[in-house]
Parts: C-alpha cells; structure tokens; sequence
C-alpha cells in the first residue's frame, strides 16, 4: 500500500508528458496571438506609408514640372513676375482700383 501512495503523490511520465504539451500548447496559442495583432498592426502601418509614399512621389512630380517651366518657358515666368510680385513691362501702363467694400450707411444725427 505504501508503493501506491508514493505513486498517486507523484507525477508519473505521462501525467507530466500531457501538462507539458498543455502548457506547450497555451504558449504556442498566446504567442500566436501577439504575433497576429503585431503582424496586423505593421500591415496597417505600411499601407499608411504606402499612401504618404504615393503623395510624395506626385509632390515631387509637380515640383518637377514647376522647375521644368521655370528653366524652359519664358511665358510662366512672366506670368508669375506679374501675379506674384506686381511687376510690369517697360512702358506699359498700370491701373489700379481701391476695392470695393461693403457701403457704409450714414447715421442720423439724433
């Protein structure tokens, strides 16, 4: 009767075999988990800088282009020297207008 007690107090092989992969299995499944949500999140942030990627790259052609007319066509810099810093051609006259605001109404002397 001894040699069973000191039997049912112990951990037989394969008592130990099973809470081995038991606790195999849980690590394996948390892992999983955490790998899955940080797999997700990486996928999340590449497709975000995919777009800022995708920005960039039509920022950076339209700049390309705006250098292109300014070292190549002589008609956008005019243009621009006139819109932007208000400047005219020898001889040509310039017209200026005060703009128009909102009419002010008069107040009655009480």
């Amino acid at each position: 009767m001894r040699a069973r007690r000191v039997e049912d107090q112990g951990l037989s092989p394969q008592r130990l075999g099973t809470i081995l992969m038991v606790v195999l299995a849980v690590g394996l499944a948390v892992f999983g988990v955490k790998e899955s949500v940080r797999a997700w999140q990486m996928r999340r942030d590449m497709q975000s800088v995919e777009r800022e990627l995708g920005a960039l790259r039509a920022k950076q052609s339209e700049l390309t282009r705006t250098v292109d007319r300014l070292r190549n066509d002589p008609l956008y810099i005019e243009k621009l020297a006139r819109e932007e810093m208000g400047m005219v051609r020898e001889g040509e006259t310039v017209l200026k207008f005060p703009s128009q605001s909102s009419p002010q109404i008069p107040h009655a002397p009480r």
